[in-house]
C-alpha cells in the first residue's frame, strides 16, 4: 500500500486576554468536511501554490528566520506564513498585517469592502500579495511566532504536515465566524477546552489536545508569545493503540493522548 506524501499546511493558535485568563480561538468544523469533520480546531489549512509568490508585502522576520525555525527550505517557509495569514482571515476575519514599515496593525477589518475581500480570497478570485498590495499593506510576520510541527501519519489516506504558529488577536480587531467551514466558535480557556474534550463533548484530533496542553501554563498572551515554542520544535507524528480502556495516541517521547471519539474516516 502506497503512503499518502503530506501536503504542507498551516494552523494558528489566535489567542486573547480574556477575563478568566489567556483565551484561544476555536472552531468546530461542520460535520461534511472531508478531514476532521466534527473536530474542534483552530483556523488553518493547506498551502496553496500562490501562498509562495515572492512579490508579498513583508515585515518581520524573514522567510529564511522561518525555514530554520521549521526546518524546510525558504519557499515552504513562505508558503506556511502566508497561508497562516491568509487562512485567518478567510477562517476567523482577522487580518495579520499593518504598516510595511513596521508601524500600525490595521485595526479593523470587518465591513462591506474587507468581506467582499475575504470571499475572493476564499474563492481564489483574488490572493493574499494582491489583497495586500491593493491597501499598501504589508504581512506581518513579527505578529507570528512557531509553536509546534505535527505530520499525519502515514497510516492516513489524508495527510498533512501541518506548522502551528501562535498569534495575538490584533488591538480593534474581532474574530468573528465567517468560515462557512464551522458550525460553531468559540474563545475558550486552554482548561476550559481541555475539560471539554475529555468530557466527550468537544471531539478534537491529538495535536489540537497536545497544543492545549502546552498553551496552558501561560498567564495570558504575552507570556505565550514569549515562551513559543514551548520546547524545540521537532515533527510529531503519533501512533495509534488500542487497549481495554480505550484507544490512544501515543507521541514519539511517550506522551498518551485519550482518543475520546474513534477518528473521523
Amino acid at each position: 500500500m502506497s503512503v499518502a506524501e503530506p501536503r504542507q499546511a498551516a494552523t494558528v493558535l489566535l489567542l486573547r486576554d480574556g477575563f478568566p485568563g489567556l483565551e484561544v480561538y476555536l472552531l468546530r468544523r461542520t460535520k461534511g468536511m472531508p478531514f476532521a469533520g466534527g473536530m474542534t480546531a483552530y483556523p488553518g489549512g493547506g498551502v496553496d501554490p500562490r501562498d509562495g509568490d515572492a512579490e508579498v508585502g513583508w515585515f518581520g522576520p524573514p522567510p529564511a528566520q522561518w525555514a530554520a525555525a521549521f526546518g524546510c527550505d525558504e519557499r515552504t517557509a513562505r508558503e506556511l506564513v502566508c497561508a497562516a495569514v491568509r487562512e485567518t482571515f478567510e477562517e476567523a476575519g482577522v487580518l495579520l498585517a499593518g504598516d510595511p514599515e513596521g508601524g500600525a496593525v490595521v485595526p479593523d477589518v470587518s465591513g462591506d469592502e474587507w468581506e467582499a475581500q475575504r470571499q475572493a480570497l476564499l474563492t481564489r478570485d483574488l490572493s493574499l500579495t494582491e489583497l495586500l498590495a491593493g491597501r499598501r499593506l504589508a504581512l506581518r510576520s513579527d505578529l507570528l511566532r512557531p509553536f509546534a510541527h505535527w505530520i499525519t501519519p502515514p497510516v492516513e489516506p489524508r495527510r498533512y504536515d501541518t506548522k502551528f504558529f501562535v498569534a495575538a488577536l490584533p488591538v480593534g480587531q474581532e474574530a468573528r465566524d465567517v468560515s462557512g467551514e464551522a458550525d460553531e466558535v468559540s474563545w475558550l480557556t486552554p482548561a476550559q477546552a481541555l475539560a471539554e474534550a475529555s468530557g466527550g463533548s468537544r471531539p478534537m484530533l491529538p495535536p489540537t489536545t497536545h497544543t492545549l496542553g502546552q498553551l496552558e501554563p501561560f498567564p495570558d498572551v504575552a507570556a505565550a508569545l514569549a515562551g513559543s515554542p514551548p520546547e524545540p520544535l521537532h515533527p510529531i507524528s503519533p501512533t495509534f493503540e488500542e487497549t481495554p480502556d480505550g484507544r490512544w495516541a501515543v507521541l514519539p517521547d511517550g506522551t498518551r493522548i485519550r482518543m475520546v471519539v474513534p477518528l473521523p474516516s
